[in-house]
């Protein structure tokens, strides 16, 4: 049985995501939304013009929160589209101007949860719907845990979040039972329950 160079490269970790520059003949707003907005691009793409309308995403931070006892932080609202009360991860969007991923990430961890951690290390960064979104989540890993000082006023969807703490195996059981389905929270649990099988043991 012949490999092709394709298999050879994917079997030895080679493949990955690759930047690719196109001519954009035209880029109009085509939805100015509240929260992000919706554009219209036409592109020349193999010697054809292509229309794409996409979702002008701002961008977000995602936070897998894990206390001594190896328990993840999860927190569930309601979300509108799907007409559900999901659980998630703390998340949020980038949109303070000049502020870093990890600030942004610290921010929604205690405007969400009443939380702050004293270690932060970034997880996985995730594009949540190419086909109709520039969406980039960047998803980092906190530990070292305590209560803020002040809880958070929080309105809308957000008023009445709850909050729950879950051992992170029963949390990955509960996605693969289909009782949990968000997107970011599948990816969160995986990524950090891979880096933890990798992480170095320690004796106590």
């Amino acid at each position: 049985m012949t490999t092709t160079a394709d298999e050879r490269s994917a079997n030895g970790f080679g493949l990955a995501d690759e930047p690719f520059a196109v001519d954009v003949v035209s880029s109009d707003l085509a939805y100015a939304g509240h929260v992000w907005d919706v554009r219209a691009d036409t592109f020349d793409y193999n010697g054809r013009h292509v229309k794409r309308q996409y979702v002008d995403h701002t961008g977000a931070v995602a936070v897998v929160a894990l206390d001594d006892a190896g328990r993840v932080l999860l927190i569930q609202q309601y979300r509108h589209p799907i007409r559900e009360r999901e659980w998630e991860l703390p998340a949020g969007l980038l949109d303070v101007p000049g502020e870093s991923l990890i600030d942004s990430a610290r921010r929604e961890l205690a405007e969400e949860a009443d939380i702050e951690a004293s270690t932060w290390e970034p997880l996985i960064s995730m594009h949540t719907s190419p086909g109709g979104s520039d969406e980039i989540v960047h998803v980092f890993l906190a530990g070292d845990l305590r209560p803020t000082a002040d809880p958070h006023e929080r309105e809308a969807e957000e008023a009445d979040i709850r909050v729950a703490w879950m051992p992170l195996a029963d949390a990955i059981a509960a996605v693969m039972r289909g009782q949990m389905r968000n997107g970011i929270l599948i990816a969160g649990l995986l990524a950090a329950a891979e880096k933890l099988r990798h992480a170095p043991r320690t004796s106590r």
